[in-house]
């Protein structure tokens, strides 16, 4: 069993739209175990990433200003 998003948007946003990480990866063009890492806050994304994430997840609300949802 996969790993629950840090995020309480991403984690709402992958349910609401059926994704598993593997389909959010391959949305994004990234592996899925570093979409794993960014979701669950193992890693920190670059900007690029974050919006990426953001976009494939339709997500359109501007994040928190908090730890979990920096960028490098």
């Amino acid at each position: 069993m996969a790993p629950n998003p840090q995020c309480a948007a991403l984690a709402a946003a992958m349910n609401k739209q059926g994704l598993s990480y593997a389909q959010v990866a391959q949305r994004i063009g990234k592996s899925e175990q570093h979409v794993i890492d960014i979701c669950t806050g193992a890693s920190t994304p670059t900007a690029d990433e974050f919006n990426a994430l953001a976009r494939a997840l339709g997500i359109t609300s501007p994040p928190p200003h908090d730890a979990a949802h920096s960028t490098k």
